[in-house]
């Protein structure tokens, strides 16, 4: 098998600017000439095994961050954004969105800001009525979807903050942790018949906690608050490097650093990578150990990221009842759709049909690809007869080639062409032609309709 060829222009550029280097000092502590680097950073030549070692060597790099970072990411949202009919007859062909992606990152940003903002406008003027007379009826992107990204870009991985939580949580009882340092800033904590899950009264110093939450839930409140109050300064710190377009999005950016800081303090990543590693990623089990619920493992899984000590590159979602994505990430090459649902064939809807049970699937993926999934029900009771109940499904996976660190492959005939299902992303980026459960036709494809005839779909594929 061919040696794949390594170009990484973007990300060698992108160093040498953090670094604050010429391409002259660069091209001098890699060992090559300059227009050698300026053809690399050009994607004009890949990167050589001189460089990477070099790379390694000089600077320290996690050399395996070459070959991951945004591409697949961004290939993956351009072509959604293109699936959007407003370029149906113009859409460039996948290999420009790829050298747009290696090449130009930041146009392809660009692009995606764009379009977002254009079906927002759209959306609004579908409801015209409602949005005449108001003041705050301007177009900007949802802060929403502006936090989605800004982890979805990051790979969920939040390095100073994931550090900062694994250093708080060195000590072996993190609960008392959390109590001691709360107490420190003159903070009670209380335990109170309430609705919600986490009340601070600034004014009176006390932190109330819902006495109907589970322990693990109460512990995460906390951990949450010290993050608010303890970690401030390193919280806004990385907002402003984010630089959010509104106030809002950064106050939910905020809230999500802190439940991010929560869930690395509960299960700091060395000891939870390392134990993840022994126990082959049981959830079940590593939920007892770290005393959390099986969506917070899932979604910890899919953020071991860190250079250096990278774990599995695990996928996360979880979905509503409508299918509706309510949080998406991806270290594999499966990306997710950013506006509306998941695939239907894939295990993750069928996890409401047997609730408590994990659901495994082995999938392929148009571009071949294939991954084993997990797939649970999670439900979020209201606390009280007659509250609410709030029931997701959660899916955690990755790619079939690290089937043998989970144990949940075991039994599974991974070899076997005939047991992987056909999966993909959305209905007009896929190109399956057969597909029975296709809700539009595929973007790049031309259609045949015969009036004499139906199949399963009231059309043919080309």
């Amino acid at each position: 098998m061919a040696t794949q060829k390594l170009y990484a222009g973007a990300k060698l550029r992108e160093m040498r600017q953090r670094l604050e280097l010429t391409q002259k000092d660069f091209a001098a502590k890699l060992g090559v000439s300059l227009p050698y680097l300026n053809q690399m950073e050009n994607n004009n030549r890949p990167v050589s095994t001189t460089v990477v070692l070099a790379l390694a060597q000089e600077f320290g790099m996690d050399v395996t961050e070459l070959s991951a970072g945004d591409s697949e990411r961004l290939v993956s949202d351009m072509r959604e954004a293109m699936a959007d009919p407003v370029f149906a007859d113009d859409a460039p062909p996948l290999a420009d969105l790829r050298l747009t992606a290696s090449n130009a990152p930041a146009l392809a940003r660009a692009f995606l800001a764009l379009h977002r903002a254009y079906r927002q406008t759209h959306e609004r003027l579908a409801s015209l009525d409602e949005a005449l007379g108001r003041e705050d009826a301007r177009i900007q992107a949802s802060p929403w979807e502006e936090v989605r990204d800004f982890f979805h870009y990051c790979d969920n991985y939040i390095d100073a903050v994931d550090h900062a939580a694994e250093r708080f949580a060195a000590t072996s009882d993190i609960r008392a942790a959390a109590i001691a340092e709360l107490e420190r800033g003159g903070i009670k904590v209380r335990q109170t018949e309430m609705e919600g899950l986490r009340h601070y009264d600034a004014e009176a110093q006390v932190l109330h906690l819902s006495n109907r939450s589970a322990p693990q839930t109460q512990l995460f409140q906390m951990l949450l608050q010290v993050a608010l109050l303890g970690q401030n300064t390193l919280l806004e710190a990385t907002l402003d490097f984010a630089k959010f377009q509104s106030e809002e999005a950064r106050a939910i950016a905020k809230i999500g650093l802190a439940n991010y800081f929560a869930g690395a303090a509960l299960m700091p990543y060395t000891r939870f990578l390392e134990a993840a590693q022994a126990c082959r990623h049981d959830l079940e089990l590593l939920a007892i150990r770290f005393g959390a619920s099986i969506e917070q493992i899932a979604h910890r899984l899919s953020t071991m990221q860190r250079p250096g000590a990278k774990g599995v590159p695990f996928f996360f979602v979880r979905v509503d009842q409508a299918g509706t994505i309510t949080k998406r990430h991806s270290a594999t090459r499966l990306q997710f759709a950013r506006f509306g649902g998941a695939c239907p064939l894939w295990n993750v809807h069928r996890a409401f049909e047997t609730p408590g049970r994990f659901l495994r699937q082995l999938a392929e993926t148009p571009d071949g690809v294939r991954y084993i999934s997990l797939a649970r029900d999670v439900s979020k009771p209201g606390g009280s007869f007659g509250a609410p109940v709030r029931r997701y499904a959660i899916a955690l996976g990755c790619e079939v080639r690290h089937a043998d660190a989970l144990v949940y492959a075991d039994g599974m005939d991974v070899s076997q062409d005939s047991a992987y299902e056909p999966i993909g992303i959305s209905c007009r980026i896929c190109e399956r032609k057969d597909c029975h459960q296709r809700s539009v036709p595929p973007l790049e494809r031309r259609l045949t309709i015969n009036t004499d005839q139906r199949g399963v779909l009231p059309y043919e594929v080309s």
